[in-house]
């Protein structure tokens, strides 16, 4: 069997249409915007390109439940209304767009474990907000849950560690997976006493058996390169003490000095250091698998250095 492939990075048209009409934040633009600073830069020619996929319902069900699905799979054919409150709004197609959004990152997790690549990279993913019952802060399925949920029950595996450094607390991953020994969460992010979705204080260190397991690390909001820094080691300890079978990266770049709906202050070297840095962790204690998804960032040239970054570290061999 050849030498896996170093990445994959999964766009294209279907991907991208995962994004909330007229003037949302979280617009369809997005996957264009990082995957032209990313030919521009000559890092596409250092990546296999992936075409998206679709996950099923009985895909999409090893994390949500049914009754939820049908939902959006409804106001997805009705095209308007909201998901949940009001950040998540209903367009036509909406329901296909999202699966898209888990069948891609389901694939990309899927070409690691059969050694087609190393790492893999799925920049319209990254759903951290979506609970197992409803959607929340613009993400509709759980992409990050639906492939924990995989890895367990259809791969096999025991051991999974999941890192999160978008500027908002990943809250679907962490209660989804609150109780269960199995997943060790780092997750730093601003305080949630300043910014949505207002949980993951440091408190927070999962239930019954799983204590222990979680780790929160909210920072004041203006924390900028030197901070996190300061704070990195913390991660890199807690996925050590984990000693996974693979890693997950949620790298919003919503964290970004100047991201309109954040107030952290990093510049793309916070990404280049996590995605370098667990990468290395990757090599060493699970086989090099390294997933990234992307998550949230709303200021268009944040978005393309931060993931452009993340892109070559993932890249490099």
């Amino acid at each position: 069997m050849p030498d896996p492939f170093p990445a994959a990075v999964f766009v294209g048209e279907e991907l991208g249409r995962y994004g909330f009409p007229k003037g949302h934040p979280f617009g369809p633009d997005r996957l264009d915007t990082f995957w032209g600073e990313a030919r521009r830069r000559g890092l596409a020619a250092r990546v296999q390109e992936a075409a998206p996929a679709t996950a099923g319902p009985a895909v999409i069900e090893r994390f949500h439940e049914a009754d939820y699905v049908a939902r959006v799979r409804r106001l997805s054919e009705r095209g308007e209304g909201f998901l949940d409150m009001g950040d998540t709004p209903a367009f036509p197609g909406v329901y296909e767009a999202a699966a898209t959004v888990v069948g891609s990152a389901v694939a990309a997790a899927e070409g690691i474990l059969d050694g087609r690549w190393r790492r893999a990279f799925s920049p319209i993913g990254g759903l951290h907000h979506a609970r197992r019952d409803g959607a929340s802060g613009f993400c509709v399925f759980n992409d990050c849950g639906v492939v924990i949920e995989t890895l367990k029950a259809v791969n096999g595996l025991g051991r999974i560690a999941y890192v999160d450094i978008d500027a908002h607390h990943g809250d679907g991953v962490y209660y989804g997976f609150a109780s269960d020994p199995a997943v060790w969460i780092a997750d730093i992010h601003q305080d949630g006493h300043t910014l949505f979705p207002g949980t993951g204080d440091a408190d927070e260190q999962g239930t019954g058996a799983a204590v222990g397991t979680k780790l929160n690390i909210p920072l004041t909001p203006g924390a900028d390169d030197r901070v996190f820094r300061q704070v990195w080691p913390r991660v890199e300890a807690h996925v050590e003490a984990a000693e996974p079978e693979l890693i997950l990266l949620q790298c919003g770049a919503d964290s970004l000095a100047g991201d309109p709906l954040a107030n952290l202050g990093y510049s793309w070297r916070a990404h280049d250091h996590a995605a370098r840095r667990l990468r290395q962790l990757a090599d060493r204690l699970c086989h090099g698998r390294l997933l990234a998804l992307g998550g949230g960032g709303y200021d268009r040239a944040n978005l393309a250095s931060a993931w452009c970054a993340v892109t070559e570290a993932l890249a490099e061999d």
